[in-house]
């Protein structure tokens, strides 16, 4: 069954509700921003906002869901293997999410960008560890894709406060061979 077309018309004013809600908090702590203010800079109705979004933090996880699946490109990882380049590739996409985001992160952000980046990793994850033709879920994939994405956010947080010492490149490199099994020539 095919899924119906989103008019052109609404996704436009989503992103433009989006990217003013950006703007803003490029001049404003996210406490201070208020839905008024949002409309305002988009040049909207309160209405129009409350169409597509049910409050400030719905928008909130929205906008940051909507930088991190373009700072991962999902679509990239579906079907890859586990593997340094991929590990690698993840955790500088995360970084670099995060740096985005330090200018515009006040406090009050933290735990939902966790939750975010945590969440769309775990997706990520499982993806890549489900067997291609493999329709059955399973609960200890889940598990791992779970211990990995904490990992990776956790890694990556901790890289933010050494990102002055060590490019995330370098840092996930010391970590890499602890990670994946080795090829011993057995």
């Amino acid at each position: 069954m095919n899924q119906p077309k989103t008019d052109p018309r609404i996704q436009r004013t989503r992103k433009l509700i989006m990217d003013s809600f950006m703007e803003l908090s490029g001049k404003k702590e996210f406490k201070d921003i208020t839905i008024t203010d949002i409309a305002a800079e988009a040049m909207i109705n309160r209405a129009t906002f409350y169409y597509h979004f049910e409050d400030i933090y719905d928008l909130l996880e929205k906008v940051l869901s909507e930088v991190l699946l373009v700072n991962l490109d999902c679509s990239n990882y579906q079907h890859k293997e586990l593997n340094e380049d991929v590990i690698t590739s993840i955790f500088v996409a995360i970084t670099n999410f995060q740096q985005s985001l330090s200018n515009r992160c006040h406090r009050g952000y933290e735990d939902t960008i966790a939750r975010n980046i945590r969440e769309q990793l775990e997706i990520i994850f499982y993806k890549m560890l489900l067997k291609p033709h493999h329709t059955e879920e399973d609960e200890g994939l889940k598990i791992t894709a779970v211990i990995l994405s904490w990992g990776i956010y956790g890694a990556s947080v901790e890289w933010k406060r050494k990102s002055n010492e060590i490019t995330p490149e370098d840092f996930i490199q010391l970590a890499i061979p602890h990670l994946l099994p080795r090829d011993n020539g057995v």
